[in-house]
């Protein structure tokens, strides 16, 4: 472990213990916690000439820390381990096939370490007297947006975590390493209304086990307002937000699609600003459900020597059934990020998501919100109390042939831009994505996890790769204690 992260451990552990505050004379207890998942990854990515994107390997992340929690204030300590088996050594192909799924990422990331320690989360959180729920965070935090509340009606609940929260920052916790926030955060609470204000850098990790690190290079801002209600017949949360977004990395060769000798020659930063805002309700029909949502943004700014205006929508609804056997709720719809129209121009067009969790807007991660349609119908049903088995079926077309196949989920070291794009070759129909996923509650502890997804590659891909066909699946074991 580095020096930065004894320093942290050590004196996150003081703090905890009580060493350090000559203000508390009696201790509060000490609450300890941990996590480890295990999953084991099956990838047969679009089958290439020399390279082999048909591989499986295993990754886990054991998380552990503690927590001593005041009226007045918490401290919380958190460290992570990600540790990687099998990495595949023969899934990186020549551009533009590129790396064949994340394990080839993982690889590419890891220069022959596939274990880490360091400090996950570190920070004092300071809360307001009145009780409110305001407070004030310092040090090191996982940080999602859109998730500024948590809605007490169930339905709104889930769809702001599944469908608005992360859209545009999040941990990445899908990958065994994850990623944390350096900064502060100030939450103001009313009864009406959730005031959130963030400046923070990313670290490193997502796909690097070297998770310690601060990627000052990149300063995040971010301030939004939520505006929940909780009614017996119709619940609704809206949220106006907006993000600003710095790179000024050196090392990282911008993603987009002018030529490569032009990016690589574009060592100015990228500024940019998102402005959005998101509604989200639910309504009772009877014994039935109803829902809807609507989230938009719209960015400006520069990105390097370019001018920068791009915009990104999503519109859904649903119907739950909630006497019927299994509840089935059915759910579709659309999304849609704008690409770049031409390449050689002074304005870059593409959407850019930042630094998200494009896995839960992606479950077969072989593509990402950028210059993308993403047309769909999901089946939610529980066959028991402690089991989801979710469909979807995504019709994936590229929002500007003259643009690229984008993948990744932003930033996470110094010399990798965080996203890759692949040639269109002037086409728009990506794939046809078929997914199928079976969650299970073992026990309160215990969860488990099985997904399975199948995509057939259109012209995009067919132009790139041998076969347009490609599958993903995993198991994947969570246990809390």
């Amino acid at each position: 472990m580095k020096i930065q992260a004894i320093v942290m451990a050590t004196v996150a552990l003081c703090v905890l213990a009580g060493t350090v505050s000559a203000q508390t004379p009696v201790t509060p207890p000490i609450q300890y916690f941990g996590s480890l998942r295990l999953r084991a990854e099956d990838w047969n990515w679009f089958p290439t000439d020399k390279a082999n994107g048909a591989y499986n390997f295993v990754g886990g992340i054991l998380r552990f820390g503690a927590n001593r929690s005041t009226s007045k204030d918490d401290v919380f300590l958190e460290l992570a381990a990600p540790i990687l088996w099998n990495l595949p050594s023969h899934a990186i192909a020549s551009a533009p096939q590129g790396q064949l799924g994340q394990g080839a990422s993982y690889f590419a990331s890891q220069h022959g370490k596939n274990f880490g320690i360091f400090a996950k989360q570190a920070y004092v959180r300071f809360k307001s007297p009145d009780k409110s729920g305001s407070n004030i965070r310092l040090g090191r935090f996982e940080f999602s947006d859109g998730a500024e509340v948590t809605p007490k009606d169930a339905t709104l609940a889930y769809l702001q975590a599944n469908r608005i929260s992360q859209r545009l920052i999040g941990p990445f916790t899908f990958t065994h390493v994850g990623r944390s926030f350096d900064g502060g955060q100030v939450t103001l609470v009313s009864p009406k209304s959730t005031l959130t204000g963030l400046m923070a850098f990313p670290t490193k990790g997502v796909f690097t086990t070297s998770g310690m690190d601060t990627l000052t290079d990149i300063h995040l801002g971010y301030l939004s307002a939520s505006f929940p209600r909780i009614g017996k017949e119709k619940s609704d949360i809206g949220r106006v937000f907006g993000v600003y977004y710095g790179d000024a990395r050196q090392g990282a060769v911008k993603s987009d699609n002018r030529t490569l000798a032009t990016r690589t020659t574009d060592k100015d930063p990228i500024s940019l600003m998102t402005i959005g805002g998101n509604y989200v309700v639910t309504k009772n029909v009877g014994q039935n459900k109803l829902d809807a949502l609507l989230w938009a943004a719209g960015q400006s700014g520069t990105w390097g020597a370019q001018r920068h205006g791009a915009f990104a929508y999503a519109t859904e609804a649903g119907y739950q059934w909630r006497t019927a056997p299994m509840k089935p709720w059915v759910r579709a719809g659309y999304f849609m990020a704008s690409g770049d129209g031409k390449s050689d121009n002074s304005t870059h067009g593409t959407f850019f998501p930042i630094l998200p969790t494009p896995r839960i807007y992606a479950r077969f991660p072989f593509y990402t919100e950028a210059n993308i349609k993403d047309l769909f119908a999901q089946l939610i049903l529980k066959p028991g109390s402690k089991t989801t088995v979710r469909a979807d079926v995504h019709n994936l077309q590229l929002a500007n042939s003259h643009d690229l196949w984008y993948g990744g989920g932003g930033a996470y070291d110094n010399s990798n831009f965080g996203t890759a794009g692949r040639p269109s070759g002037g086409r728009s129909d990506l794939a046809m994505l078929y997914d199928l996923s079976i969650d299970f509650q073992l026990t309160k502890a215990t969860a488990i996890t099985l997904y399975g997804a199948f995509a057939r590659g259109g012209s995009v891909v067919r132009s790139i790769y041998k076969s347009p066909d490609s599958a993903y699946g995993y198991v994947e074991v969570l246990h809390k204690f």
